[in-house]
Protein backbone atom coordinates (compact mmCIF):
# COMPACT_ATOMS: atom_id res chain seq x y z
CA UNK A 1 0.00 0.00 0.00
CA UNK A 2 0.89 3.50 -0.62
CA UNK A 3 3.47 5.10 2.72
CA UNK A 4 1.73 8.53 2.04
CA UNK A 5 -2.39 8.59 1.25
CA UNK A 6 -3.16 10.55 -1.33
CA UNK A 7 -4.94 14.24 -0.97
CA UNK A 8 -8.24 12.67 -2.13
CA UNK A 9 -8.78 9.92 0.18
CA UNK A 10 -7.61 11.86 3.05
CA UNK A 11 -10.02 14.39 2.72
CA UNK A 12 -12.23 11.59 3.22
CA UNK A 13 -11.33 10.13 6.22
CA UNK A 14 -13.73 10.02 9.14
CA UNK A 15 -12.20 11.88 11.52
CA UNK A 16 -15.14 11.43 14.35
CA UNK A 17 -17.35 8.93 15.89
CA UNK A 18 -17.26 5.19 16.19
CA UNK A 19 -15.36 4.62 13.10
CA UNK A 20 -12.59 7.29 13.38
CA UNK A 21 -9.31 7.45 12.59
CA UNK A 22 -6.68 10.33 13.00
CA UNK A 23 -5.57 12.11 10.56
CA UNK A 24 -2.39 10.96 8.57
CA UNK A 25 -3.09 7.15 9.97
CA UNK A 26 -2.18 5.62 6.92
CA UNK A 27 -4.71 3.50 4.49
CA UNK A 28 -6.25 2.46 7.32
CA UNK A 29 -9.68 3.56 8.42
CA UNK A 30 -13.08 4.44 6.96
CA UNK A 31 -13.27 6.92 4.04
CA UNK A 32 -15.83 8.29 1.67
CA UNK A 33 -14.97 9.01 -1.73
CA UNK A 34 -17.02 10.98 -4.56
CA UNK A 35 -16.09 8.01 -7.51
CA UNK A 36 -15.04 8.51 -11.33
CA UNK A 37 -18.92 8.67 -12.03
CA UNK A 38 -20.15 10.66 -9.04
CA UNK A 39 -21.32 7.63 -6.72
CA UNK A 40 -20.12 8.59 -2.99
CA UNK A 41 -18.18 5.47 -2.26
CA UNK A 42 -17.65 3.60 1.26
CA UNK A 43 -14.05 2.75 1.32
CA UNK A 44 -12.70 0.69 4.66
CA UNK A 45 -8.75 0.27 4.57
CA UNK A 46 -7.03 -2.05 6.92
CA UNK A 47 -3.32 -3.92 7.36
CA UNK A 48 -3.68 -7.37 9.00
CA UNK A 49 -0.66 -9.35 9.07
CA UNK A 50 0.06 -10.83 5.60
CA UNK A 51 -2.57 -8.92 3.88
CA UNK A 52 -3.43 -5.34 2.85
CA UNK A 53 -7.33 -5.28 2.39
CA UNK A 54 -9.64 -2.62 0.86
CA UNK A 55 -13.44 -2.77 0.71
CA UNK A 56 -15.45 -0.30 -1.53
CA UNK A 57 -19.19 -0.12 -1.75
CA UNK A 58 -22.21 2.05 -2.54
CA UNK A 59 -25.81 2.61 -1.03
CA UNK A 60 -27.52 1.09 -3.63
CA UNK A 61 -25.11 -1.25 -6.22
CA UNK A 62 -21.92 -3.04 -6.55
CA UNK A 63 -19.10 -0.95 -7.26
CA UNK A 64 -18.55 -1.01 -11.07
CA UNK A 65 -14.96 -2.17 -12.87
CA UNK A 66 -13.92 2.00 -12.90
CA UNK A 67 -14.55 2.41 -9.22
CA UNK A 68 -12.86 -0.17 -8.27
CA UNK A 69 -9.86 0.76 -10.66
CA UNK A 70 -10.24 3.93 -9.18
CA UNK A 71 -9.98 3.03 -5.57
CA UNK A 72 -7.18 0.40 -6.12
CA UNK A 73 -5.11 3.62 -7.47
CA UNK A 74 -5.92 5.58 -4.25
CA UNK A 75 -4.29 3.03 -2.20
CA UNK A 76 -1.87 1.19 -3.91
CA UNK A 77 0.93 2.26 -6.80
CA UNK A 78 -0.67 1.83 -10.54
CA UNK A 79 2.66 -1.08 -11.18
CA UNK A 80 1.11 -3.34 -7.67
CA UNK A 81 -1.11 -6.11 -8.22
CA UNK A 82 -3.80 -6.91 -6.44
CA UNK A 83 -7.07 -8.94 -6.62
CA UNK A 84 -10.06 -9.65 -6.33
CA UNK A 85 -11.73 -13.40 -4.68
CA UNK A 86 -14.18 -15.29 -5.32
CA UNK A 87 -13.99 -17.92 -2.43
CA UNK A 88 -15.55 -21.67 -2.24
CA UNK A 89 -19.08 -20.82 -1.54
CA UNK A 90 -18.72 -22.79 1.86
CA UNK A 91 -16.19 -19.99 3.09
CA UNK A 92 -18.89 -16.80 1.66
CA UNK A 93 -18.57 -13.69 4.52
CA UNK A 94 -21.49 -11.26 3.11
CA UNK A 95 -21.88 -8.76 5.34
CA UNK A 96 -22.73 -5.95 3.01
CA UNK A 97 -25.19 -6.93 -0.48
CA UNK A 98 -23.14 -3.69 -2.41
CA UNK A 99 -19.66 -4.19 -1.60
CA UNK A 100 -16.41 -5.68 -3.27
CA UNK A 101 -12.71 -6.30 -2.13
CA UNK A 102 -9.46 -5.71 -3.37
CA UNK A 103 -6.75 -8.00 -1.69
CA UNK A 104 -2.64 -7.96 -1.76
CA UNK A 105 -0.60 -10.71 0.46
CA UNK A 106 2.15 -8.82 2.00
CA UNK A 107 4.34 -12.44 2.04
CA UNK A 108 4.52 -13.52 -1.51
CA UNK A 109 4.28 -12.19 -5.29
CA UNK A 110 0.55 -12.69 -6.93
CA UNK A 111 0.63 -14.66 -9.50
CA UNK A 112 -0.06 -13.60 -12.90
CA UNK A 113 -1.05 -14.57 -16.34
CA UNK A 114 0.80 -13.83 -19.39
CA UNK A 115 -0.60 -10.38 -21.05
CA UNK A 116 -1.61 -12.99 -23.97
CA UNK A 117 -4.39 -15.29 -22.53
CA UNK A 118 -6.35 -12.16 -21.69
CA UNK A 119 -5.97 -10.64 -24.85
CA UNK A 120 -4.46 -9.36 -27.77
CA UNK A 121 -1.27 -7.22 -26.84
CA UNK A 122 -1.02 -3.61 -28.44
CA UNK A 123 -4.55 -3.68 -29.46
CA UNK A 124 -6.82 -0.93 -28.48
CA UNK A 125 -10.16 -1.18 -27.95
CA UNK A 126 -11.60 0.08 -31.40
CA UNK A 127 -9.40 -2.08 -32.67
CA UNK A 128 -10.12 -5.14 -30.37
CA UNK A 129 -14.29 -4.09 -31.20
CA UNK A 130 -13.78 -4.64 -35.06
CA UNK A 131 -11.51 -8.01 -34.69
CA UNK A 132 -14.43 -9.38 -32.23
CA UNK A 133 -16.94 -8.28 -35.06
CA UNK A 134 -14.98 -10.25 -37.86
CA UNK A 135 -14.83 -13.17 -34.90
CA UNK A 136 -18.30 -13.13 -34.25
CA UNK A 137 -19.53 -13.47 -38.60
CA UNK A 138 -17.37 -16.31 -38.76
CA UNK A 139 -20.55 -17.78 -36.18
Amino acid sequence: MRAQVLEKLEAGRVRYGEFASAPGSGPCGLFFVQGPRGCKLRIVGFVRPGWEHVSVSTARRCPNWEEMCFVKDLFWDEEECVMQLHPPHSQYVNNSRYCLHLWKPTRQEIPMPPTSFVGVVGLGPSEAAILFERMRAIL
